[in-house]
């Protein structure tokens, strides 16, 4: 009976198979074709990935099987989709199963395809099934026409008799055959984030991957992007841009085959990660996020600012509360007199809120230091003894909003909560124990701990629902891999742990809609798109020195917007002026952490200056068009303009890092101008009494003439900057 159903299942699947022989699915953005084609083996391949094809007939020209390998003469291959292990492809699949006979073979044949109308553009669902055995797989991708950007996730189910063991499960595989591919990779650290670095992708395969956990992105980002033929250029040539919208273990592999094509393969890190997958339960990927541009990177990074904006980012399209933090103040010493002072001097400098930071929690352990009451969020009462409510009451005295730092997925050892459930922390038995910044992670796989991580935010907001801002941290990768919680299948840790935490982003988020929310993990180390989905914005680094942060800023706007890349003011760097510190948050979310009182005179009104410009022209900073002008890479200046929707109004921000004595200084040429209307060329963010020596302030010039002759904007003196807005008359 077992081998006729069998007969019966692989006879259905060929059939539908050879009805769909020769089938062309296209998936089209306003300027990128994605083809896929049924072959004649049944199975499913792309044929094309590139700019979009004026004619419909010109989709029939295509060969599914013009990529094969050496030995093509006998072996017809292609660029297979979705790529099964032990099949006739030799180089790396998308998925890889070990069946309840223990055969680990996979492969997919094509069953039907459908496409449907979305938000924002157009889902196309294919779907396909093992010949041999129960097992499906569900491609999804959306194509964003406007945008001209691809989201591609899938979905994997069986229904044998017993779990199967999922070892490979991408979310995507993209192929290309160009004359050369560049990869640029964004490599991190501790207050080193988002730095890029390029090279020429040979044969063989290139990996990015992290193994972290929680604290995913702290070595490497979930990004990066591929120059087709020529190295990644801002303003001119084929580019791949790609993220994946996973708050955990990643994995990127770019494959060069014996014959010069390109493999990329987007997904979870499998590493320590076979995953038990029971009959009928659906294993659903990341998304990929992927644009291709014809010019540059400028115009990818564009793209995908828009689309953020527009589908993924929380409140995409809202404003952003500037902000004074009291970090860099007081650090951990602080109480609520002189918080409530700190929330005056938050008025004073003309910003929207205060937010606490770290230190204001745990009484039997309290939080002193980082070495304990991690676990126990009930307010101090040594330091608070009105509570969270006589602090919202002084901020709301103050005439500021009121927002809060919080931690809920790590705990202390030294804490009661850690003192009553030892078992809800991930920790190995029969090890030593080890300690990262003095804490552990909680094992968000276990229903219970996210009923309390979730509780973390309830508490808070059920006492003071007028608290209007959460700083939520995680300053811990997952150390002493192992889950009590889980149990024989530790296999599954990695990913159920991200899937707890997006139970919990989801009630936070159904229950507490309108809260805009900071992600942040010991810097910029959570910079995904899933996690973006719940968060309004995002701490990019603890360096908030200006040099540095000129690179750091740089390297996360090629793939997320202004109004997402959270960048404050603060004492780091004293060798730079308040004005030049300053103007290099003002590109982002503007936000302080600095004491007013070590401020003269002068620099306190230039703040204030500059915040209440900063408000004035959001929305040209926030929601309009980016474009990065002068790379910090290639030179020793910076310098970027925003451009509003409507091209009435731009902002551009000019930054001298290091000069070299009587180096040829270049015009700055802005973009995004409409050619034909006048603009009105002003400083602004200047010192009191001060006047601007840039020789264009004041006068008006076409756009025309600002795109293709330019400014001089640049100097001859080390951390110098200018901010320059433009008025179309």
């Amino acid at each position: 009976m077992k081998n006729l159903l069998v007969t019966l299942f692989a006879c259905a699947t060929l059939s539908y198979a050879n009805a769909a022989e020769n089938k062309t699915i296209r998936i089209s953005t306003d300027n990128t074709d994605l083809v896929l084609q049924v072959g004649d083996n049944g199975r499913l391949y792309q044929t094309y990935l590139g700019e979009k094809l004026l004619h419909e007939q010109d989709l029939n020209n295509f060969q599914w099987n013009i990529h094969a390998g050496a030995d093509g003469s006998v072996s017809k291959r292609g660029w297979e989709v979705y790529g099964g292990s032990g099949n006739e492809d030799y180089f790396e699949p998308a998925i890889a199963i070990t069946h309840n006979d223990g055969n680990p073979s996979t492969m997919l044949y094509y069953v039907s395809s459908s496409s449907k109308a979305v938000e924002g553009g157009t889902e196309t669902v294919v779907n396909l099934r093992d010949d041999q055995y129960p097992v499906d797989v569900t491609l999804h991708y959306v194509a964003y026409p406007k945008e001209n950007v691809i989201k591609t996730w899938s979905e994997i189910k069986h229904q044998e008799k017993k779990p199967v063991l999922l070892s490979t499960y991408a979310s995507a595989m993209l192929y290309f055959n160009n004359s050369a591919y560049y990869l640029t990779e964004f490599s991190s650290d501790w207050a080193k984030e988002a730095q890029m670095s390029s090279q020429q992708l040979q044969f063989g395969k290139k990996v990015i991957d992290t193994k972290l956990g929680s604290r995913a992105a702290m070595h490497t980002h979930p990004f990066f992007e591929v120059g087709l033929d020529q190295p990644v250029s801002e303003h001119q040539g084929n580019v791949l841009m790609g993220t994946l919208g996973w708050t955990g273990n990643f994995r990127f592999t770019f494959e060069v085959d014996n014959v010069g094509n390109l493999r990329v393969i987007p997904g979870i890190n499998p590493y320590a990660s076979n995953y038990e997958l029971k009959p009928n339960e659906v294993f659903t990927t990341p998304e990929f996020i992927f644009t291709l541009s014809n010019d540059g990177a400028g115009k990818g990074s564009r793209n995908l600012h828009e689309w953020a904006r527009n589908y993924s980012l929380k409140d995409g399209k809202g404003s952003r509360l500037t902000l004074l933090n009291n970090w860099e103040n007081t650090g951990f010493n602080f109480n609520q007199e002189i918080l409530a002072e700190l929330m005056k001097e938050a008025k004073h400098l003309g910003v929207d809120m205060f937010l606490l930071d770290d230190g204001w929690f745990a009484n039997k352990y309290p939080r002193k230091n980082d070495h304990a009451g991690l676990g126990d969020w009930d307010v101090n009462h040594d330091k608070l003894p009105g509570g969270i409510p006589a602090l919202v009451k002084a901020a709301k005295d103050a005439d500021v909003k009121f927002g809060i730092w919080i931690e809920p997925e790590m705990v202390n050892p030294k804490s009661e909560l850690f003192e009553k459930h030892p078992d809800w922390a991930i920790t190995l038995p029969n090890r030593e124990t080890y300690y990262y910044r003095n804490q552990l992670v909680l094992d968000l796989s276990n229903p219970k701990v996210q009923d309390y991580v979730y509780g973390v935010v309830e508490n808070i907001m059920k006492e003071n629902p007028e608290v209007a801002f959460f700083k939520w941290d995680c300053n811990s990768p997952i150390t002493n891999i192992y889950s009590p919680y889980l149990k024989n299948k530790q296999g599954q840790l990695y990913i159920d742990h991200v899937r707890g935490i997006y139970n919990v982003l989801k009630r936070v988020k159904a229950n507490y809609p309108d809260v805009p929310m900071m992600l942040c993990s010991g810097g910029g180390a959570r910079c995904d798109y899933e996690a973006l989905k719940y968060f309004t914005e995002f701490w990019c680094s603890d360096n908030t020195d200006p040099v540095e942060r000129i690179y750091i800023q740089w390297g996360f706007s090629q793939f997320f917007p202004a109004k997402a890349m959270d960048a404050h003011v603060t004492s780091w760097n004293k060798a730079t002026s308040v004005k030049f510190r300053t103007d290099v948050a003002s590109m982002c979310k503007l936000g302080f952490d600095i004491g007013l009182k070590e401020l003269t005179a002068d620099e306190l009104t230039y703040c204030q200056t500059a915040v209440a410009n900063w408000k004035r022209l959001q929305s040209a900073i926030m929601d309009g068009d980016q474009y990065r002008l002068v790379s910090p890479y290639e030179g020793n200046h910076m310098a970027l303009n925003y451009v509003s929707k409507d091209a009435n109004k731009a902002v551009l921000f000019a930054y001298d890092i290091h000069p070299r004595f009587q180096e040829k200084l270049m015009t700055v040429k802005l973009q995004g101008l409409n050619p034909n209307k006048q603009y009105k060329v002003e400083e602004i963010n200047l010192m009191p009494s001060t006047e601007s020596k840039l020789e264009s302030s004041g006068k008006v010039y076409s756009g025309d003439y600002l795109m293709k002759v330019g400014l001089n904007v640049f100097g001859f003196t080390a951390t110098q900057s200018h901010v320059i807005e433009l008025t179309a008359q």
